[in-house]
C-alpha cells in the first residue's frame, strides 16, 4: 500500500519542495473567541504565508505533559499565547515551549502592554508581544522576521552525506554506522540522520533498538515528488542518543521499480533538514547504490582482514573508478582491526592500491552486547572501539576552529566535501 493513501497532502512537485520552504505553521493556545476569529481570517487571506495547523482550548502545564502534547509534533513555527485568561500558565506554558522546541517563535498576546508585562513574556521566551485586538499589519510583519530567520537557518543547513558500504555481509557496516550517528548526536549535538537502504532485512532499527515503526525508506523515495517537513515526520523514528532514522522495510518485500533519479532528490531534500546523513548500503553497486553513491559527499567501502572481502574491496575501487567517480571521496575502512593480523596492513594497502583511511580495532565481543540493548554508546563507555569512533567522529562533528573560520573554510572542507 502507498504510504501516502490516508494522508492528504498536496500534490506540489519535487522542485517546488526544494525551492518554496512552503507556509509557517501555527499553534493558537488558549486565545479568545475573538482574536481566535481575528487570526483565521488574517490566515486565509496570506495562505502561502500561514497555515492554522491546530487549536489547543486549555494550558497545558502538568509535569506529565510534553511540549510535543501541547502544540504537536513536529512543533510548529509559530506557537500564539494569549497571555490574559491565565498569566501564570501562560507563562509556564511559553517556558516549557521555549526548552522543549526551541526552534519554535513564541508570540504573546495580551490586551495589557505595561513595560514589566512585556519583559516577563520575553524572559519566558516569548520572541513577539503582540496587543489585543491584533493588527493584522504588526502580525504579518512579525511573521516575516521568522520566516527570515527560517530561511537563513535552512540556507546554513546542508547535510554531509556520508554513504557505507560493505565489501561483503557481515563487515560490520551496521555497526559503524549506528555508532558514528549515536555519537555525532549526542557527543556533538550535530542534527543527525540515519537512512537504512538495504532493500530487505536492513538492521539498523534493530540495532538502535527502534522496532516500531509505519514506513520505510523505500516509501519515502516513493512519494519524493509529496515531500514536505511534515510528512517526513511520518518517517523517522526517535532515538534516545539524538539522532534521526529512517528505517530499511521490516523484513522481505517485493522488489521495487523506483523511478531514476528519485532516491537523489528525497536525499537532496533531507540534507537541508540534517547536518549530517549516514547511508547504510547493501554490499552492491546497484542502480541504486550508483545513484546514491553519486550524490554522497564520502563513501566509505567497509571491509575486514580476509582474503574474499579485500578481494571484493579491491573490485570495488576498480569499479567505481570505471564509472568516474571522483577517487577522493572514496575512502577504506579496516574493522576489526587487530595489530597481529596474519595479513598485514601493507599487505591489504597492497592489494586495494590504496591508503587504509581509518582501522577500527576489534572488539567483537563487546560490540554485540551493546548491539543486543540497542543503546550502541552507553554500553561501550570507555572501550577502545568506542575511543577509535569518538576521534573519528570528532573530526566531523567538532567546531570550526578560528583559524578555519577566518579562512571561511569549517570541518568539512577540511574532510574533502
Amino acid at each position: 500500500m502507498n504510504a501516502m493513501a490516508a494522508k492528504d497532502v498536496s500534490s506540489t512537485s519535487a522542485r517546488d519542495s526544494f525551492q518554496a520552504p512552503g507556509p509557517l505553521t501555527l499553534v493558537a493556545l488558549c486565545l479568545d473567541n475573538h482574536t481566535l476569529g481575528s487570526l483565521k481570517i488574517f490566515v486565509e487571506s496570506v495562505p502561502l504565508m500561514a497555515r492554522l495547523r491546530a487549536i489547543v482550548p486549555e494550558y497545558r502545564v502538568e509535569e506529565h505533559e510534553s511540549a510535543a502534547e501541547s502544540i504537536g509534533d513536529p512543533p510548529p513555527d509559530i506557537c500564539l499565547i494569549d497571555f490574559d485568561k491565565d498569566r501564570d500558565k501562560a507563562i509556564l506554558s511559553a517556558e516549557r515551549i521555549h526548552a522543549s522546541a526551541p526552534d519554535t517563535a513564541i508570540f504573546a498576546l495580551s490586551a495589557k502592554s505595561e513595560p514589566d508585562m512585556i519583559i516577563q513574556a520575553m524572559r519566558c521566551g516569548c520572541s513577539e508581544y503582540l496587543v489585543k485586538p491584533i493588527d493584522h499589519a504588526q502580525l504579518h510583519n512579525a511573521m516575516t522576521r521568522v520566516a527570515a530567520h527560517r530561511k537563513e537557518k535552512k540556507a546554513h543547513l546542508s547535510a554531509l552525506v556520508m554513504a557505507f558500504m560493505g565489501a561483503k555481509g557481515g563487515c560490520g557496516v551496521t555497526t559503524l554506522v549506528t555508532h558514528m550517528a549515536a555519537l555525532l548526536a549526542s557527543s556533538y549535538s550535530r542534527k543527525t540522520l540515519v537512512l537504512d537502504l538495504h532493500p530487505d532485512f536492513g538492521d539498523a532499527a534493530l540495532y538502535l533498538g527502534l522496532t516500531r515503526f509505519r514506513y520505510h525508506a523505500f516509501e519515502l523515495i516513493e512519494n519524493n515528488d509529496r515531500l514536505d517537513a511534515e510528512l517526513l515526520q511520518g518517517f523517522v523514528v526517535h532515538h534516545a542518543s539524538g539522532l534521526d532514522l529512517i528505517p530499511a522495510p521490516d523484513g522481505a518485500e517485493l522488489p521495487r521499480q523506483l523511478f531514476p533519479g528519485a532516491a537523489a532528490q528525497t536525499l537532496e531534500f533531507l540534507r537541508h533538514r540534517y547536518e549530517f546523513i549516514l547511508v547504510d548500503l547493501r554490499p552492491e553497486i546497484s542502480d541504486l547504490n550508483l545513484e546514491m553513491i553519486r550524490s554522497c559527499d564520502q563513501l566509505y567501502l567497509v571491509t575486514v582482514a580476509e582474503v574474499s572481502a579485500l578481494r571484493n574491496v579491491a573490485r570495488q575501487v576498480e569499479s567505481l573508478t570505471r564509472m568516474e567517480i571522483p577517487q577522493e571521496r572514496v575512502r577504506v575502512v579496516l574493522n576489526r582491526h587487530h595489530k597481529r593480523s596474519p595479513i598485514s596492513d601493507a599487505q591489504i594497502e597492497k592489494v586495494i592500491r590504496r591508503k587504509i583511511f581509518w582501522k577500527v580495532p576489534n572488539q567483537y565481543t563487546e560490540v554485540v552486547k551493546a548491539i543486543s540493548t540497542g543503546n550502541p554508546i552507553t554500553q561501550l563507555a570507555n572501550s577502545e572501539v568506542l575511543q577509535n569512533l569518538t576521534g573519528w567522529a570528532g573530526a566531523l562533528g567538532s567546531k570550526q576552529s578560528a583559524e578555519e573560520k577566518k579562512e571561511g573554510r569549517g570541518i568539512l572542507g577540511l574532510w574533502g566535501r
